[in-house]
């Protein structure tokens, strides 16, 4: 029988193509080619590009629209800066609003924040450590316990929180807003648990704790000068992003009857909304800057320890 020979050669050159296809794929990518690695990266940064910038177009194309609403009056059309006086000025007659309650709302939501905050570490930092280093099975029972707030609607926790409140005003505290921080507490805490936890799987806490006790170390002198100096970071993380809730709850607030930033904003957005949103809008900054000075801290320390 004929052998045909262009027959032959096809078959040789799809196999040393196949050949080919199959090295080049168990080659390493940094060893291909220059000009399909450089085509690669820029596609790379094109799709970066267009997912950062339509994700910074998300968030601050509202927040430019609110900053032109401070700036230009809905109705004439002027443009002034009087929204912004009022504010760092504190007196917003000529613009007609009575910032008094503002102020009030504002120094009700720090106050919240700094006795929230002290709480919440109070409460979590010890029984996370001591679960951490005792029982797993009890550790995800509490994980379940703290996430549980995330799943149920702020308005379901205050027909729940409503009659305890009411009982506290009547015989026990008093109506002042401070006391919302047990409210806060709950709703800060899926956030502050989730932060302590990553800190503490990212040491080797019982290793720690066996050394520091074999040295005779007692458990408050291994809890305040072994496990809190390495949970430095993922405490401020937990009191940064608890700050940042409280600043921004109104629900609670609100169907509870107190006064607090956002409920200020509120009302004060009936008489003057141009003053509410810029109110608003540096509330938004300083959470931004929270967010920054986290960032700061936490390189700042992970330097400091490599240095070390």
């Amino acid at each position: 029988m004929a052998v045909n020979p262009n027959a032959i050669q096809s078959q040789a050159a799809s196999q040393t193509a196949a050949a080919g296809t199959a090295a080049t794929a168990g080659v390493d990518p940094a060893s291909r080619p220059p000009q399909l690695r450089a085509a690669r990266i820029r596609k790379q940064r094109v799709i970066k590009f267009v997912i950062l910038f339509i994700t910074l177009g998300f968030l601050f194309v509202p927040l430019l629209s609110m900053l032109l609403f401070t700036l230009r009056h809905p109705l004439s059309g002027r443009w002034s800066l009087a929204p912004w006086e009022a504010i760092f000025t504190g007196n917003g007659d000529s613009l007609g609003a009575d910032l008094t309650v503002l102020w009030q709302g504002l120094g009700t939501s720090l106050a919240l924040c700094a006795v929230t905050v002290v709480i919440m570490l109070l409460l979590m930092v010890p029984t996370m450590v001591i679960v951490h280093i005792r029982s797993k099975a009890l550790e995800r029972a509490i994980e379940w316990v703290a996430t549980l707030p995330l799943t149920i609607p702020a308005i379901v926790l205050v027909v729940g929180l409503g009659p305890i409140y009411r009982w506290l005003s009547a015989d026990v505290l008093s109506t002042n807003p401070i006391w919302l921080c047990f409210a806060y507490v709950i709703l800060v805490m899926p956030f502050a648990f989730r932060a302590i936890a990553v800190g503490l799987n990212s040491i080797d806490v019982k290793t720690l704790v066996e050394a520091a006790r074999s040295l005779g170390a007692s458990w408050p002198h291994v809890f305040f000068r072994v496990i809190i100096p390495n949970l430095w970071q993922a405490i401020l993380s937990s009191a940064f992003i608890s700050i940042a809730v409280v600043l921004g709850e109104y629900t609670v607030a609100s169907l509870l009857g107190r006064m607090n930033l956002q409920v200020a904003l509120y009302q004060l957005g009936q008489s003057n909304s141009q003053i509410s949103t810029a109110m608003s809008l540096l509330a938004l900054l300083f959470g931004v800057v929270l967010l920054v000075a986290l960032d700061l801290i936490s390189d700042a320390m992970r330097k400091t320890k490599e240095g070390k």
